[in-house]
């Protein structure tokens, strides 16, 4: 009996695999013809598919032999187009990269290909990751799956706004949101992403995934190209908690290469099933309930705040007294980061150079203006601003000094008995495309980090699950937030909450009808990742 694409977890295709019900190759083509016909949705900037039919051949050869590398081998994934591949263009959706091709893996990257996975492609996202959309970048925005699922399809009937189906896509949330769409399309099991103040967990929460961000430091950043080195960290994106726990173990560790990545080994982060939260003491911030916070997602926080209740666990509000200042913080701290890392790209050793020889400086300044969208050029401008030597004290360094008092905060909750917090993800589910451009990329930021970004300055782990279908028939997720270095145990409660609300797989009868794979249903059903 076939079983469908979109009933699988990476953990059963991967049984799959080892049992032979399923060989690497026809796994890969079945990816890549999904690729092809989700291409309108633009996730990928590159499919590199002779790389990815390489790599299934090789993995094929390794089955047949017994000699599997592990969980990931044979396994499709994607990588946002900010992660260094080597042989494999990689412009940051930025005219100023485009034709880039890296001689090197980024370490995330090369630990993956190391465990046998195949590489499907590089997914769009904002240019250099800065945005909340998904739209900002040079090879045009990303297209929500679920505007054309047959959840939303069927709401949107019931109640008709008159536009046409075409001008009414919603957007995938970002910056990660191409890595997010091809996950969602089950165009590949796992796929990177970048988390510098919700890019991860933003896209996540808008396409019905599981969007985790590690501890800072926990997670190799060399061959990530910078945007704010003090908050990068590579992101996980994956249908299931499970899938996101193996990718991790694969993952995490120190990297000589990443001065910033811990010194002392880390455990397996294979999770344990959790049967009883009734240890478990769940913080709720005040703080976070802001009036821009839609009724929905409201009514489902206190929800889910109550399922842990009704089991047992202990749930209180705390505060987190800090947190309207964390926005204005980040975006000086943020903005100046980047004014930093984006000094390099100036037309001599690598990237977009312009025509102009007048002079260095002319060369310099033509080479930026072209290379660099508005976007990138305005937080360029604002950094340069906030780093100016009369304004240093007054800007930066104050905000170095709140930043430190935001870390504080969610020091002192965890110190208070707090085992994890649980807060919204996003103020609202996805929005159409035209209403979110109606508002520029510094205001769209401001408020979609809202919730996100506070966990980049204190360096903590935090992932959106989620949870269920608005009344438009769109995902919603929640977040939760671990102490630094406890992402195991963080990620333990999130596969516990996951199996409590049994959120739907995405329904895209268009494109997965006859996307079945050849598995045998029945033994799928009782297969477990460790056979």
């Amino acid at each position: 009996m076939g079983s469908k694409i979109n009933e699988l977890r990476g953990q059963k295709v991967s049984a799959a695999l080892k049992q032979g019900q399923i060989t690497p190759t026809e796994l890969c083509r079945k990816c890549l013809s999904l690729i092809q016909k989700t291409k309108f949705l633009n996730a990928y900037i590159t499919v590199s598919e002779e790389v990815a039919l390489k790599q299934a051949e090789e993995s094929e050869k390794r089955y047949k032999k017994g000699q599997s590398l592990g969980d990931l081998d044979g396994i499709p994934i994607a990588v946002k187009d900010n992660f260094s591949t080597s042989g494999i263009e990689t412009t940051c959706a930025s005219n100023m990269l485009k034709g880039y091709v890296p001689p090197y893996n980024a370490t995330v990257v090369q630990k993956l290909l190391d465990q046998g996975a195949l590489l499907m492609g590089k997914t769009n996202l904002d240019e250099f990751a800065m945005g909340s959309g998904s739209t900002d970048g040079v090879f045009g925005p990303v297209k929500n799956p679920w505007s054309y699922s047959k959840q939303y399809r069927e709401k949107k009937q019931q109640n008709p706004h008159g536009e046409s189906e075409d001008s009414n896509w919603l957007i995938t949330g970002g910056s990660s949101g191409g890595s997010a769409a091809a996950v969602s399309t089950f165009t590949c099991f796992a796929a990177l992403g970048s988390d510098t103040g919700g890019s991860t967990r933003n896209p996540a929460a808008h396409c019905g995934l599981v969007g985790f961000k590690p501890s800072y430091g926990l997670v190799s950043r060399h061959g990530l190209i910078p945007l704010v080195n003090s908050m990068d960290v590579p992101g996980i994106l994956t249908r299931y908690v499970d899938d996101t726990a193996i990718v991790l173990d694969i993952l995490a560790g120190h990297d000589p290469r990443d001065s910033t990545t811990v010194q002392e080994p880390v455990k397996s982060f294979i999770l344990p099933t959790l049967t009883d939260v009734s240890k478990l003491c769940i913080g709720i911030p005040k703080e976070y309930l802001v009036p821009e916070l839609s009724s929905e997602v409201r009514s489902l926080w206190s929800k889910a705040a109550d399922l842990f209740e009704s089991e047992g666990a202990k749930v209180i509000e705390v505060s987190l007294p800090h947190t309207c200042y964390s926005i204005i913080c980040y975006h000086v701290l943020c903005t100046s980061e980047v004014a930093s890392n984006m000094a390099r790209f100036d037309g001599l050793e690598y990237g977009h150079r312009c025509d102009i020889n007048v002079s260095t400086e002319a060369m310099y300044a033509a080479t930026r203006r072209e290379g660099f969208n508005d976007v990138v050029r305005g937080r360029i401008l604002s950094g340069n601003f906030f780093l100016l030597k009369e304004n240093y004290e007054n800007y930066f360094i104050k905000a170095q000094k709140v930043r430190r008092l935001i870390a504080n905060d969610f020091v002192n909750v965890f110190n208070s008995g707090v085992d994890v917090l649980l807060t919204p993800t996003t103020l609202r589910e996805a929005v159409p495309y035209l209403e979110f451009i109606k508002e520029d990329n510094r205001t769209r930021s401001a408020q979609d980090d809202i919730f996100t970004q506070a966990v980049n300055m204190a360096g903590l782990p935090a992932v959106s699950i989620p949870v269920s279908l608005s009344s438009e028939g769109l995902p919603i997720g929640l977040q939760f937030i671990g102490r630094a270095f406890c992402d195991q145990q963080l990620l333990t409660v999130a596969k516990w909450f996951e199996k409590q609300v049994q959120f739907p797989v995405i329904q895209l009868p268009q494109l997965l009808d006859d996307c079945s794979l050849s598995l045998e249903n029945e033994k799928l059903a009782s297969t477990s990742l460790k056979q």
